[in-house]
């Protein structure tokens, strides 16, 4: 069953600064945990955008008393710009963000997405219908090209030797299993680095990263998000890893600043102007309580733009 427990909910009703007869994206549907409060606490217009198709369908389900105010999109959410002209829908007044893997896709082992699944297949995808799943990423990636995307996705220290066992125990027989690449990374980590969660962490979320291709265009859909919003509309955006926060941190500053002329220009030439207003100086995380019910919580951090 899809299951889903929606993360900082709360934080993002507000931010959202939610109202009657307006029309708001969720740009991750997942479990619908957002979507419904948000259909729940205003008489609005809902566009809810995911990729999976289970995501969709559990939806469509979870919010079936809302069905004539919720419009469904199985699409990349990096296409919001062609989505929204498809519906025609112009300008919305509020976008939500959940750049988190959803509980079910982490707790369906068939899916591949945990190191905890032993026998759970390599797959990962987001899109069961895209071709690349982590098996292929695994089993056909170059050394190099392993020890780039561990490296850059996971921030994983010992990416050369990871990649390097991968590639050496893939010469005798393919590496099927979420268990089969978690013994070959614990294998490849010393025992006195071994304290800072599971071993296996970083080089799943690289690999994870990798075959949804979650971040080569975040930065120009944040930017689509921002020219889609009606003036004083917001974008939300929940990231779990410093990869995809200092990505939204930083095109939140870029959306914000206005001229980029050296100073020595005594007149501006670039014509840059302001298009938001960055509401969160600090990203608001979750409340220790919060942790309690939900340690999936730990991580989130949302940071909020309004359109000027």
């Amino acid at each position: 069953m899809f299951s889903h427990t929606p993360v900082l909910l709360n934080e993002c009703l507000e931010a959202l600064n939610l109202r009657d007869g307006k029309i708001y994206v969720d740009c991750t549907l997942g479990g619908a945990g957002h979507s419904r409060e948000i259909l729940k606490k205003v008489n609005c217009k809902l566009v809810g955008i995911d990729k999976d198709a289970d995501a969709i369908e559990h939806s469509k389900q979870i919010l079936t008393d809302y069905k004539t105010r919720v419009i469904f999109v199985k699409d990349d959410f990096n296409n919001i710009r062609e989505i929204l002209q498809s519906l025609k829908i112009e300008k919305v007044d509020g976008i939500l963000i959940d750049l988190g893997v959803s509980s079910y896709q982490i707790d369906n082992h068939s899916r591949g997405f945990s190191y905890m699944a032993k026998d759970a297949p390599l797959d990962m995808r987001m899109d069961k219908d895209q071709y690349l799943t982590a098996f292929n990423v695994v089993n056909e990636y170059g050394e190099g090209e392993l020890i780039k995307i561990l490296s850059e996705h996971g921030e994983e220290k010992f990416a050369k030797k990871i990649a390097c066992s991968i590639v050496k125990t893939r010469q005798e027989n393919s590496i099927r299993t979420c268990g089969q690449l978690v013994e070959i990374i614990e294998k490849s980590i010393p025992a006195k680095f071994k304290t800072d969660g599971h071993p296996a962490k970083r080089t799943f979320q690289a690999i994870r990263i990798e075959v949804n291709d979650e971040l080569s265009g975040l930065k120009q859909t944040i930017k689509d998000c921002v020219k889609v919003l009606n003036i004083g509309g917001r974008l939300c955006v929940i990231t779990f890893h410093s990869l995809e926060d200092r990505i939204v941190k930083h095109t939140f500053i870029d959306l914000e600043t206005s001229c980029v002329c050296n100073k020595k220009i005594p007149v501006c030439v670039c014509n840059k102007v302001s298009e938001g207003k960055i509401l969160t100086n600090k990203p608001i995380e979750a409340s220790l309580e919060e942790i309690s019910r939900n340690s999936r919580s730990k991580s989130a951090k949302l940071r909020i733009i309004e359109k000027v």
